[in-house]
């Protein structure tokens, strides 16, 4: 099978209604848009109220690209991460910095920081130096004689 060979299933495809096309057709005329009027003239932005504040700006902020709202877009902190099993390829006693990581291409950018999550296991003693360790993470190296060190 190829991408040309592909066709959707019979009877999913429709003719597109030509509207405006006599009056026999039943769409002829007005065309389905009624008598005179806004509607029936032009076209109408979606959420159009009239002279009444739309519902977007009577709600209150709570998403969106601003400070008083989520963080989301470029506001977002957006972290490189790393799983406990990945720091299993170190030596014991290494200090694993994000430049570190960064160096042996264990992640591509640093970004904003460096999270450690706790996915894998760990039997060497490392320290670990990042912006921000997960609980089941700091358990694991700690378990493993290792220390976390946060980073700001």
């Amino acid at each position: 099978m190829r991408l040309d060979d592909l066709r959707p299933p019979r009877g999913a495809k429709r003719r597109a209604r030509r509207k405006g096309i006599g009056i026999a057709a039943g769409q002829g005329k007005t065309a389905g848009r009624g008598m005179k009027g806004q509607k029936a003239r032009g076209q109408v932005r979606p959420g159009f109220e009239g002279a009444r504040t739309p519902l977007y700006r009577r709600l209150k902020k709570l998403r969106g690209q601003n400070k008083g709202a989520m963080p989301i877009g470029h506001l977002r902190k957006r972290y490189a991460w790393v799983n406990v099993g990945q720091l299993q390829r170190f030596d014991p006693g290494t200090v694993v910095t994000p430049a570190l990581l960064r160096e042996q291409r264990v992640i591509r950018k640093v970004r904003d920081g460096l999270r450690v999550l706790g996915n894998g296991d760990l039997d060497r003693a490392l320290t670990v130096k990042a912006q921000h360790v997960s609980a089941s993470a700091r358990a694991k190296i700690e378990a493993a004689g290792g220390t976390v060190e946060i980073l700001r």
